[in-house]
């Protein structure tokens, strides 16, 4: 592997959780939200992650370096299909007829576990990034002395 598709492969582990971590921050921001625009309850999102896949070798001939490193890209962002919190409320505007309103089926201890999660998945990447270009620099300076 070289070593710009090192740092390729951290790249994409980076743009991958910062997805990860600006979906569940949208999850935190609408842990109370009972209706959208459209009068739908807000519904959880998760982010889907896959192998980011070589290039067949007809599309690496046509690219500049001819080489793009795996790593991992999002897939698509999906909602939670489970059912969201009926609280008792007969004073709220969504309250139905019996008085209970559904709040979004988002849990404010799981999406924080989840956030410092994707912290420290990030962090690896950096790690790692740092590391390649501390490798790369020491080895343009190996005939300098």
């Amino acid at each position: 592997m070289s070593i710009f598709g090192a740092m390729d492969i951290s790249a994409t582990g980076m743009t991958a959780q910062q997805t990860r971590m600006d979906t569940i921050s949208q999850n935190i921001a609408n842990v109370n939200t009972t209706r959208d625009g459209k009068g739908n309850i807000y519904r959880r999102k998760t982010v889907l992650f896959e192998e980011k896949s070589y290039p067949t070798f007809s599309e690496s001939l046509a690219l500049a370096n001819g080489h793009i490193g795996k790593g991992v890209k999002v897939s698509r962002i999906v909602e939670d299909p489970s059912e969201g919190n009926m609280v008792y409320d007969p004073s709220h505007p969504d309250a139905n007829e019996d008085g209970y309103v559904t709040y979004p089926n988002v849990n404010t201890v799981t999406e924080m576990t989840n956030m410092i999660d994707a912290t420290r998945a990030y962090e690896a990447n950096v790690t790692v990034l740092n590391s390649t270009k501390g490798m790369a620099m020491r080895a343009l300076n190996i005939g300098q002395s």
